[in-house]
């Protein structure tokens, strides 16, 4: 009856940008004498606000903009958690190929993207069930910022060795490397979509008479135990 289509996703780029110029302003200072930089620093977590569209649209001849549907299918709730991490280091050098790296900044940017797609001449009922997988992506969006703290913080202070010819060229790579790993993690554990397909096993799709406020509840309170496929730890 319906669909819902569930995105994570991670942007590390910007850290290769950062990375570098972080390690150009702070080129081979020694750092040695703070040991407490991991408890002097905070992670900066920009969570923005949820970015909600609403859409209906002609079945004959849909916009280019909205999603393909599956057959069977009328009508969709798109939900985009977009996460950016930028990290950032200071470096010491031992030798011409040689240095140590340690992580004195990283910054998480998050963003909860919901678009909703029904025809025009949708029921009440068809409505409610796709607000019913927002308010699903909502309820996960909503201790985001804290899951992003905790994984961002375990990375302040961490102390990298890298090697070869070019340190910049190394060091611009292992910052990558790292905010990829911050990205993957938030993704990870964030995991909405056990949830939101639980909803549609216990609203069949929205094809029966379950109140959706009943169902989303159900779902939220229960997907550890009656999920359809594993689920990580909760946000919250």
């Amino acid at each position: 009856m319906r669909s819902h289509r569930l995105l994570v996703l991670g942007a590390f780029l910007a850290a290769l940008v950062l990375g570098w110029l972080t390690w150009r302003d702070f080129s081979w200072r020694d750092f040695s004498t703070r040991p407490q930089l991991r408890n002097a620093l905070a992670p900066a977590i920009n969570k923005q606000p949820v970015a909600f569209a609403n859409h209906t649209f002609d079945p004959a001849a849909p916009p280019p903009d909205m999603p393909p549907l599956a057959n069977g299918e009328i009508a969709l709730c798109d939900s985009n958690f977009v996460s950016n991490a930028n990290i950032g280091g200071e470096s010491r050098r031992t030798d011409a190929t040689h240095a140590t790296v340690t992580i004195t900044k990283v910054n998480v940017t998050l963003q909860l993207i919901i678009n909703i797609w029904v025809p025009i001449d949708a029921t009440q009922h068809v409505i409610e069930h796709e607000q019913g997988h927002r308010q699903i992506s909502e309820y996960y969006y909503q201790t985001a910022d804290t899951l992003a703290q905790r994984i961002a913080a375990k990375y302040l202070g961490r102390r990298v060795e890298i090697t070869g010819a070019d340190l910049n060229a190394e060091s611009s790579k292992m910052l990558e490397q790292l905010a990829r790993e911050v990205t993957h993690e938030y993704n990870q554990e964030l995991n909405p979509g056990p949830t939101q397909l639980l909803y549609d096993d216990i609203t069949d799709h929205g094809r029966n008479d379950v109140v959706v406020q009943d169902a989303v509840a159900h779902a939220i309170k229960n997907v550890t135990i009656e999920s359809p496929q594993p689920t990580a730890s909760p946000a919250n």
